[in-house]
């Protein structure tokens, strides 16, 4: 139950924090200028349209043979289960955002460049 709640996670934590970063200030000064908002306004809009894409990750876990654990109704009606598949998913985030910041690698590379250049 963990890591069928886990492993779908991870891949929208990547996918959400990979996007928040490499593109999110573009977004923010697009989207942003012309509707006239907030940067915490526009990091949300960025969140909802992300978001959008954990539907798709289910969708290739369960391609990729992640099989939904055979449980009875009171079994899955535990608390113990209710707590795995709690953990699975704030643990899944949690290792799918971490992962999502790699584009932070590539960022300051940019800016000592243009710094260089002056």
């Amino acid at each position: 139950v963990f890591f069928h709640n886990a492993l779908p996670f991870v891949g929208f934590g990547f996918l959400d924090n990979a996007i928040m970063i490499a593109a999110g200030t573009q977004i923010e000064l697009s989207i942003g200028v012309v509707l006239g908002i907030s940067t915490m306004a526009g990091k949300s809009k960025i969140i909802c349209c992300s978001s959008s894409l954990a539907g798709y990750v289910e969708a290739l876990a369960s391609r990729l043979g992640l099989s939904i654990p055979d449980l009875t109704p009171k079994q899955a009606d535990m608390w113990q289960t209710r707590l795995s598949a709690h953990l699975g998913k704030a643990i899944g985030v949690t290792i799918g955002c971490i992962l999502g910041m790699f584009p932070l690698l590539f960022i300051g590379d940019e800016e000592e460049k243009l710094e260089e250049k002056k």
